[in-house]
Order: C-alpha cells, then structure tokens, then sequence
C-alpha cells in the first residue's frame, strides 16, 4: 500500500514538473497596433477576443444574417425604412440564422455599438465558411459555453437548478443512506468507520474544497471567470488562489484512489461495495452543503467544526 501511494505521488509530482508553462512570448507592446491593443483590451476584461471557440449549451441561438456589407452593425441598429404610416427599424429586416444544441462557433469579430441601449458589445460568431452572423454579447454568453471540457465541466456544477436539485438529493439520500447502514450495523465514515484514515480525509479534502471553491467565486469571481474561459490543471500557471484549488482537486484524485484500495483490504467485496456507497453519500452532503453555506459565510467555521469533529471519530474509532 504504502509502494503504491509513493508511486503515485511520484507520478504526480513528475506529471506537474511536465506541464509546466512558462507563458507565451509576447510581442513588444511598442510595436503593436491600435487595433491589436484594442484586442489586448477587450480581452483583459471580457476574457475572450476573435479566434475564441465557444459551443452552444442553450437548446438554440439566434444570430442576425448580414445581408449588406456596405452597412455594417452600427448602421443597421439606426436605420430605419417607411411602409406605410409605420416606421420598421432595419434590423427587424435582417434575416437570422438559428443555431441548434452542441454546434460549434469561432468568434470571427467584435464591434461597440453605442448606440444600442441594451448592449454596446456585438460579436459575429461563425459556425462554418457559410453560416456566419451577429448577436449581442449578453445573448450569446448565456446560450455558450467555452469549447473546453474542463469548462463545460465547471458549467455543468455551477447550474443554481442542478446545485438545488443536488442539495435536496444528497441530504435526503445521505440521510436515509446512513440511516439504513447504522441500523445493520454496516461500516460507515465517522460513525463505524474501518481502521484507516484514507476516509476521513477524504471527507475533508472535499469539505476544504467546496470551501476554497465558493470563496474564490465569491471574493475574485473575475478571477474566476478568467479561469473558467482558460482553464488549466497546472497549478504552477495559475494564481495561487486557482494553484491551490488545482492542488485540491488532484489530491481528491489520489487519496480517492488510496481510499479505494485500502477498503478493499479491510473489508470483503459486498461490504466494500456497500462502505463507498456510503461513503459517496457523505462526500456529496458535504460538498452541497460547504459550498452553500461558504456563500454566506457560515461555511469558514462550519468547516473548522466538522475538521475538529472527523479528528476526534478518527481518534475514538483507533482507539477502540
């Protein structure tokens, strides 16, 4: 067992050794132009610039077809053409092309529009060589996502339904989960646990991450966003607040694995089966729950409280 952790710690301080990135090499900022510092601009704030592929999450996005290339954007969202007694702003003439689920997109430009009272930000998005068009930034941010996994991922955890959903499942299933194995007299963390510790930080390596999670959202949410648009697992080319929560999620990796095999050594296949069943349960309740509560604060000494408590079962349970 303990030949198999080493190896593993090994494998992992080589695999970061590996990646890391030493940034790219920049051009002098004295030879670049206007329009690139523009884009150097936007980027810094908007986290995102042309060449950007994006993937649609929403069920579809609308684009608006640019039939005329000598009336740009701008133009179109001022002109105006007469039918009648009825005056038609031009843009209501301009077909539009609908994008489906899952299709893929490359940012092709970006323009300001001033004049446009419910966002200045337009971006023409391009599906292929024929099906390109405009729409605005704010409908476009919220019917996208990056087209990286890690921030699909991070998409799929961050939906408020699905943290709702996850938090009433997990505190009535953890429940009726425990519930059911103390009355059999199963094996379970904190309460009948097996001679190991692997548990028990397992437990609180996911508790101290929902903590770290929620707090980088809550107190460097651009940080964040930075992040979520150019995600990355090594930690040495991040900040030290996203290095550390790389750090945590590559620990969870490990120790869920050291946890896996030294059940197995403790306990038959069935009770193995039925402990990390039991086991999910409490990392899920205490993932939900830390990452709730750090959002109004009430997470720092609940985290503090449930440590002192792990340790203290920890201690009852080997000194039995």
């Amino acid at each position: 067992m303990r030949n198999l952790l080493c190896m593993m710690l090994f494998a992992f301080c080589m695999a970061l050794c590996g990646c890391y990135n030493q940034g790219p090499i920049t051009p002098d900022a004295w030879n670049l132009t206007e329009e690139q510092l523009d884009s150097i601009s936007f980027y810094t704030t908007h986290h995102y610039t042309q060449g950007y592929n994006f993937v649609v999450s929403s069920d579809s996005l609308k684009i608006l077809e640019q039939q005329n290339e000598m009336m740009p954007v701008p133009d179109l969202l001022t002109a105006e053409v007469t039918a009648g007694d009825e005056t038609i702003p031009m843009l209501l003439l301009v077909d539009s092309i609908t994008l489906r689920r899952h299709e893929h997109l490359v940012v092709a430009d970006i323009r300001t529009v001033p004049t446009d009272s419910i966002d200045s930000v337009w971006v023409k998005v391009a599906r292929d060589q024929l099906t390109f068009g405009w729409v605005r930034e704010s409908d476009l941010l919220s019917a996208v996502s990056p087209d990286d996994p890690i921030s699909q991922f991070i998409d799929f955890f961050s939906d408020s339904h699905l943290l709702i959903f996850l938090a009433f499942c997990a505190l009535v299933g953890g429940a009726y989960g425990l519930r059911r194995l103390l009355r059999k007299g199963a094996k379970i963390v904190h309460f009948n646990d097996i001679p190991s510790f692997y548990p028990t930080l397992l437990c609180v390596l996911v508790a101290a991450s929902a903590v770290l999670y929620s707090s980088i959202q809550l107190f460097a949410p651009e940080m964040w966003r930075h992040f979520y648009y150019h995600p990355s697992l090594n930690p040495y080319a991040l900040p030290w607040h996203l290095g550390l929560f790389v750090i945590f999620v590559w620990s969870l990796l490990i120790v869920a694995l050291a946890t896996v095999d030294d059940i197995r050594h403790h306990l038959s296949l069935g009770e193995t089966i039925l402990y990390l069943g039991g086991l999910a349960a409490v990392c899920a309740v205490n993932y939900v729950v830390f990452s709730v509560t750090t959002l109004y604060y009430i997470g720092y000494p609940l985290l503090i409280a449930y440590i002192a408590f792990a340790i203290y079962r920890l201690s009852l349970q080997k000194s039995i």
